[in-house]
């Protein structure tokens, strides 16, 4: 008596085209990881431009080369520096700073004036010259 049955079916599954799928992922997120975490630029907040312009008023802060401060175009000491800034930002509901610091200027002089924007929360752009 056969008990088996004609049919044979076999139970098998093929791995091949599961583990092209699996390296292609993995491939992918290789390149995707990298490209992404590997950048070069600052963490600035820049303005968009998307031709028109928006009526923002801003307050230029200038560094020259001998680090002397300018607020527009009064001359500030750096101790005096933030109660201007105070002074001319007060009523604005969102005071944005466009900082100038000249070529060759220690970077320390433009990252004291970013450290007054960031304690009172201010938005500041650095200005630069186009090429």
């Amino acid at each position: 008596m056969n008990i088996r049955g004609r049919n044979k079916i076999t139970a098998e599954f093929n791995m091949s085209s599961m583990t092209d799928i699996v390296f292609l992922l993995l491939i992918f997120f290789m390149v995707a990881i990298t490209t992404m975490t590997t950048t070069n630029a600052l963490d600035l907040v820049l303005p968009n431009s998307d031709g028109k312009s928006d009526a923002v008023e801003t307050v230029a802060v200038s560094v020259d080369k001998q680090s002397n401060y300018f607020i527009d175009q009064d001359e500030f000491l750096p101790e005096t520096l933030e109660e201007g800034l105070k002074a001319k930002l007060g009523e604005q509901e969102e005071p944005n700073i466009v900082l100038h610091v000249a070529k060759g200027v220690p970077v320390e002089d433009a990252v004291f004036v970013m450290d007054i924007a960031y304690r009172n929360n201010y938005k500041i752009v650095l200005a630069v010259e186009p090429k």
